[in-house]
């Protein structure tokens, strides 16, 4: 199975429709959305496209290829709209024996992990990608589609066959490791 892994959409619904294409013309298997979904938050300004009744709409079409995890602007109210589960902390999915932890970051993240054995972790929050392997688990911050810190520019990340890829939301790949 090929995933797209996505955080941080803040209600940008032209942010989301880019990385939804790439999930089509990849070919992608299943969406994992890791939190901040339809709000932007008291921290950010207001994203390009604020749309949360349109991000709606489109993440309804296609539910039944969507896992996703809570984040920190994620709320029960949320949760009644969406025709998927959001309110979990993590998940772990398990991938021809790869352990993928999905988070968003605010909870667990490389340097607080919750207990058990991962090969991988992915997670935004921080709005600052990265894609590194020490002595632990691979650690794969995916960034944001919306809202990049630190001069990044807007990504998301691809898990298939045990090889984890960063791309620009234009689909430039920024880096890969094989886990």
């Amino acid at each position: 199975m090929k995933y797209l892994l996505i955080s941080d959409i803040h209600g940008s619904l032209p942010c989301l429709e880019r990385a939804l294409a790439f999930y089509q013309e990849q070919h992608c298997d299943l969406l994992c959305i890791l939190g901040d979904i339809l709000n932007y938050g008291p921290r950010n300004g207001l994203p390009e496209g604020l749309d949360p009744k349109g991000i709606v709409q489109r993440l309804n079409e296609m539910a039944a290829d969507i896992v996703a995890v809570r984040g920190n602007c994620d709320a029960e109210v949320d949760q009644m709209l969406l025709q998927f589960p959001i309110m979990a902390d993590y998940l772990l999915v398990v991938d021809n024996g790869k352990r993928l932890l999905l988070t968003h970051g605010h909870l667990y993240n490389k340097e607080k992990m919750p207990p058990g054995r991962f090969d991988a972790i992915f997670y935004g929050h921080t709005h600052l990608w990265e894609l590194s392997q020490g002595t632990g688990p691979v650690v794969c911050n995916l960034g944001s589609i919306t809202f990049p810190k630190g001069g990044n520019p807007p990504t998301f990340a691809t898990y298939e066959d045990g090889l984890i890829c960063v791309y620009r939301t234009d689909g430039t790949l920024l880096k890969k490791i094989k886990i």
